[in-house]
């Protein structure tokens, strides 16, 4: 599963999280046709990423959608998008038969692919941290579950290169450039809120950027947005960092395209950074 964890171990850590609720009629049409992933053929206790985004495809919140019922979904997201998430639907929703509401729940994000959580019904799929792992709602974890400590959690996001609001996704971004074409955005469903420059940049172009893996040396955890340097030119800036053993530093970063893996960078403190390949 990873260097500093066992393949035959179960772990659990708390997963901050705000939830809004999508009820009613016209829930499935409704929603639909406000996110990014096609949302209304998603099977009861099914789940999907998904994003809702400005008309100019920023991004105001990123969500797991988990339908519950035919007629529900529980919108997933990250904790200081919850309010906003739910007066966005409420707001645009006119006389879409539906409810929407925030409600409060627990998340416990569970790592292991023992039988036992995975078939359970009160759970999310959750696809964070590059290894099999699920959310229960509402749920304790395994009774043999040992916990993880937070910055393990961080580190094994990074190393799975999902984006996080606030520091990788914020109103400067665009979901191409954070990778979550293929995780959260569906090519073949209906209109949506964002979707024309979404389709535009990914038919007819490309972004300037990406988000990408990195390596820095030992020492303190880089600062967000510190700058990276290649031959003398500013080629992108940090977003998240964590220690790892294997290489000192793990991070994300936003690195302009033609940066190529392996590229040997410089930290603005002056500490060498690599970009590590797609695989690494």
């Amino acid at each position: 599963m990873s260097s500093r964890l066992s393949a035959t171990t179960v772990y659990a850590a708390p997963r901050p999280r705000a939830y809004v609720s999508v009820t009613g009629p016209d829930a499935a049409v409704y929603l639909n046709r406000m996110v990014s992933n096609e949302v209304e053929t998603l099977q009861v206790c099914d789940a999907c990423e998904a994003l809702l985004l400005t008309p100019k495809a920023r991004i105001v919140a990123p969500m797991l959608a988990w339908r519950r019922a035919e007629d529900g979904y529980l919108l997933l997201t990250e904790p200081e998008a919850g309010e906003r998430l739910a007066r966005e639907l409420a707001r645009a929703r006119f006389a879409a038969k539906c409810e929407i509401a925030v409600e409060e729940h627990t998340s416990v994000v569970v790592l292991g692919d023992d039988p036992l959580v995975v078939n359970r019904h009160d759970v999310v799929a959750n696809d964070d941290y590059g290894l099999p792992a699920v959310e229960l709602l509402d749920a304790e974890p395994p009774d043999d579950a040992e916990a993880i400590a937070e910055d393990e959690l961080e580190r094994l996001r990074i190393l799975a290169r999902t984006p996080r609001l606030g520091r990788e996704l914020d109103d400067r971004v665009l979901p191409a450039e954070a990778g979550l074409e293929h995780r959260a955005i569906s090519f073949t469903k209906g209109c949506y809120p964002g979707q024309e420059p979404v389709a535009r940049l990914h038919f007819r172009g490309h972004p300037n950027r990406t988000l990408r893996l990195i390596a820095v040396d030992d020492g303190p955890l880089p600062e967000y947005d510190a700058e990276l340097v290649l031959d003398g030119k500013a080629v992108g800036r940090v977003t998240s960092a964590a220690p790892d053993r294997q290489r000192g530093i793990v991070a994300l970063a936003y690195v302009r395209r033609e940066v190529p893996a392996g590229a040997a960078l410089v930290l603005q403190d002056g500490r060498s950074a690599r970009l590590l390949g797609e695989h690494a």
